[in-house]
């Protein structure tokens, strides 16, 4: 064997070592007991969370994704100059070993970060893999033969490192050989190269269990229905950080309230996942068409056709984990505080932005009505609704708070996908009434928290105030709140307990002049309560079923209305 060779084999074991001692390895086992150790694994920033369209509320409370479309510090990238580890310094006692491996060997790879982490724990397989890369750039090496002369002894400590880890690096290449395999067939019947397919089915068994209809005051059709929805979401990425969303929907479940519609005849009550009265029983309507990408390591932007903006950095999402669909709150209100709940289905842009390990920024623009090509319609002359929020997560991660402003304009007659002019589509008719032929504008401001006591139970708060102008008539106040437990794994690992007491939105006072169809000046009488409850029991990975209830005392902010009761039986198929 040419000297030139040799020396490939022999120099390299000896940087190994130099690259474990730098990297401060767990002792290595003597038995083999020591394979099953875990890795100490690097804790993700608290505000890299994939907050959109959280559907697994466990996921809010406990744990914490990357931001679609940001660097996540779990993934290793290759790098070709020492110089390019910012943790790693010319000072440092192990650095011509690592510079060795990086720039003459190409042995290791470092952190998106570009940062080394040479303080990290690392087990005996992770080293085997190490190993095992460095021994292909052997081969690969005396393939080309070139290097310089080494040492006899270099031969013997490659040859003790290889007996050493010989168990390790054959498990290693048979797991290395069933991945390619699996690789292979996954290729071979994939759904597409760049879109993956995702999807659920709802069934919904229930109905009004008690109450009226606050219009005509006598007693809403206690029907028990069985209903439906479906949904299908392609997310597609042309360069794996960004991610185009298209979700096709369709279902027949019908909307218990509305504001002067409906079973009850008000918001009060309603149930979430309703069909849009726009489109048909069982239509199937393309919505939340979005695209979003990385601006930089810590800006994500998403522009998008068919949403709204908050739902789609999911603002609400880190501090209130009814949020979500077809698994979480029964109602809308339990969902969302109504800082959240002006905008609708439209066009818009939304940035969310770290500012560092605590704080995160999120800004948005949507236009419920910017398709519409009519007068007080579009972009910029219609309905819209600016929003903004800054969150702020503890360092231990278990508290969130978030505060919110939105500003939001609704011309004379628009109306949305919600059949709504203005108002949070939640809560009573008076908090959801515009006047006739006039403007609105609505300044508001909310405050949500998250508490997580410990690893079984969390509580969440929120509180939302908004300032009605009635352009041309006069001013309305408007306020909400509510305060959640939630209880992870009751019962069995996966499922989860919920508890939601709160006010739904209520116009608190109204200028004199200013009739709302109660009269002039006449605001909401009296306080109604909203109390839910829900168990999602998990009957398997892709399977839930969650049985539940909203009980609302004066209905309507009027204490001559009786007591309403729902009952809800919801199952969801996931795949």
């Amino acid at each position: 064997m040419k000297k030139t060779a040799w020396n490939l084999l022999l120099t390299l074991p000896i940087s190994v070592v130099l690259l474990v001692l730098a990297a401060n390895t767990k002792t290595l086992a003597s038995e083999r007991g020591g394979e099953n150790e875990t890795t100490d694994k690097e804790t993700l920033s608290p505000l890299n969370i994939n907050i959109p369209a959280s559907d697994n509320v466990s996921q809010i409370i406990s744990q914490q994704e990357p931001v679609q479309g940001l660097s996540s510090s779990a993934d290793e990238s290759q790098v070709t100059s020492v110089s390019q580890l910012s943790d790693v310094q010319p000072t440092d006692w192990a650095f011509q070993a690592l510079q060795s491996l990086v720039e003459r060997y190409g042995c290791i790879v470092g952190y998106p970060d570009s940062k080394y982490k040479g303080n990290h724990s690392l087990s005996r397989y992770e080293f085997a893999a190490g190993l095992n890369a460095c021994l292909d750039q052997v081969n690969k090496l005396i393939a080309s033969s070139t290097s310089d002369l080494a040492l006899k002894t270099d031969l013997q400590t490659i040859q003790r490192l290889t007996e050493e880890f010989n168990t390790e690096l054959t498990q290693l290449r048979g797991r290395l050989d069933s991945l390619e395999a699996r690789t292979a067939e996954i290729e071979a019947n994939q759904f597409s190269t760049t879109t993956k397919l995702s999807g659920q089915v709802q069934f919904v068994l229930g109905g009004v269990l008690a109450g009226n209809n606050v219009i005509t005051k006598k007693p809403a059709p206690r029907t028990i229905t069985f209903q439906d929805q479906a949904r299908l979401v392609l997310n597609t990425s042309f360069t794996g950080k960004d991610q185009l969303r298209l979700t096709l929907s369709g279902g027949n479940i019908e909307s218990l309230g509305g504001r002067g519609t409906g079973i009850f005849g008000t918001f009060d009550g309603r149930t979430a996942d309703n069909r849009s009265p726009r489109f048909q029983p069982n239509q199937i309507v393309l919505g939340g068409i979005r695209y979003r990408f990385p601006i930089g390591k810590k800006t994500q932007f998403n522009i998008f056709a068919q949403s709204d903006g908050a739902n789609e950095i999911g603002l609400s999402g880190p501090t209130n984990p009814f949020e979500g669909s077809a698994s979480n709150g029964i109602s809308r209100f339990s969902r969302r505080n109504m800082v959240y709940n002006y905008g609708d289905t439209g066009p818009g842009i939304a940035i969310l932005h770290n500012l560092n390990d605590q704080f995160q920024l999120g800004l948005s623009y949507s236009a419920p009505n910017g398709d519409n090509p009519l007068p007080n319609n579009g972009l910029f002359t219609g309905r819209y609704v600016a929003f903004g929020q800054i969150t702020y997560f503890s360092p231990k991660k278990n508290f969130r708070l978030g505060l919110s402003y939105a500003n939001t304009y609704s011309a004379p007659g628009a109306t949305g996908q919600s059949g709504t002019n203005f108002g949070p589509a939640a809560g009573s008719n008076l908090a959801n009434s515009t006047v006739a032929g006039a403007g609105t504008v609505g300044n508001l401001y909310g405050i949500g928290a998250l508490y997580k006591l410990n690893p079984k139970l969390a509580i969440n708060s929120f509180v939302g105030y908004s300032a009605h102008r009635y352009l041309g008539h006069g001013d309305g106040q408007v306020w909400n709140w509510g305060v959640g437990l939630t209880s992870p794994d009751l019962g069995k690992k996966g499922s989860l307990g919920a508890i939601f007491v709160g006010m739904a939105p209520t116009l608190t006072s109204l200028s004199k002049n200013v009739d709302l169809g109660a009269g002039k000046g006449q605001a909401d009488k009296d306080i109604s309560l909203h109390v839910e409850g829900w168990y999602q029991y998990k009957l398997t990975d892709n399977i839930e079923v969650t049985p539940g209830f909203i009980w609302v005392t004066a209905p309507d902010s009027d204490a001559s209305n009786p007591s309403s009761l729902v009952g809800w039986l919801r199952t969801t198929f996931r795949f």
